[in-house]
């Protein structure tokens, strides 16, 4: 039986707008976290590559596998070694497409570890990062999956300390929102850095940190799909709801509960409130 990877939800508690360069792409300072959900990859021995994709949200992506980061993750890393894409992969989507959370960066970085596992030693922690990068901006965070903070354009990833324990819901309108067109609309001012001097031991002081920040994109990402709005204020109402904030660039938004039974309270009126959004609840990843 081949092993299932998790390719874990990946959340920007904080995410700020602090550049541009001379190439057009913006400069970021954020702290990543990780969920406990998300998408899954397996990869079996076989004579070619293969790719079969499963889940609740498999017919949301693109048809054509070549444009598919786990398909190019394969097949970039097999071209590294200077051997054939021997693999049969699975995916099981089970996060939304174009939201905000980093789904196909992580699949990415779950098919390079996947890969990594499958091929035995071939495989070293340099050569992965050097093929993530490649991939895309975000999957060098996602290779990692612990909290860390991100800067440049998400190249550069530092691991931050653990964070406090805290459960979360996730809710997504069902729109997807492609991450270009949120930084093509994007007209603030830019932003500082504002990197934790320390990391709070408890969840209170840890909220009140992220609460003094902000996500720069949300503006720009309610032009685009409006209901994010109404995700946001909806996740602040939920009973012993902390922090509510959209993700990335968006349409994902979550908020941070103290307890799981609150998160799972929350998630469960907000689905029955709003059937055609898509909702999860989980934990934060702390190491």
């Amino acid at each position: 039986m081949p092993r299932w990877w998790r390719a874990q939800a990946k959340l920007n508690l904080y995410l700020h707008v602090v550049g541009r360069r001379s190439d057009g792409y913006h400069l970021l300072d954020s702290l990543v976290a990780f969920a406990d959900l998300g998408d899954e990859i397996a990869a079996a021995p076989s004579a070619r590559l293969s790719l079969k994709i499963e889940g609740r949200f498999a017919s949301k992506l693109d048809a054509n596998r070549e444009s598919n980061l786990v398909w190019r993750a394969a097949q970039m890393l097999a071209q590294r070694l200077g051997r054939k894409p021997d693999a049969a992969l699975t995916l099981k989507k089970n996060l939304p497409v174009a939201a905000g959370i980093g789904g196909g960066s992580s699949d990415a970085a779950a098919t390079l570890n996947a890969l990594s596992d499958l091929w035995g030693g071939e495989v070293n922690g340099q050569l992965l990062a050097e093929v993530g990068l490649s991939l895309g901006a975000d999957v060098p965070a996602c290779l990692a999956a612990r909290p860390c903070w991100v800067g440049g354009i998400g190249e550069e990833v530092e691991l931050a300390p653990g964070l406090p324990a805290a459960f979360l819901v996730l809710a997504n309108p069902g729109v997807p929102l492609p991450t270009a067109a949120v930084f093509r609309a994007y007209r603030a001012p830019f932003s500082t850095p504002a990197r934790f001097a320390a990391m709070p031991a408890s969840l209170a002081e840890f909220v009140d940190l992220l609460a003094a920040r902000r996500n720069d994109l949300t503006a720009a990402a309610i032009a685009q799909v409006p209901a994010i709005a109404a995700l946001i204020e909806r996740l602040a109402s939920a009973e012993g709801a902390l922090l509510s904030r959209m993700s990335g660039s968006g349409a994902t938004c979550f908020a941070l509960f103290a307890t799981a039974r609150e998160a799972r309270a929350a998630a469960a009126a907000i689905r029955a409130e709003q059937p055609d959004w898509w909702v999860a609840e989980g934990g934060l990843s702390t190491p």
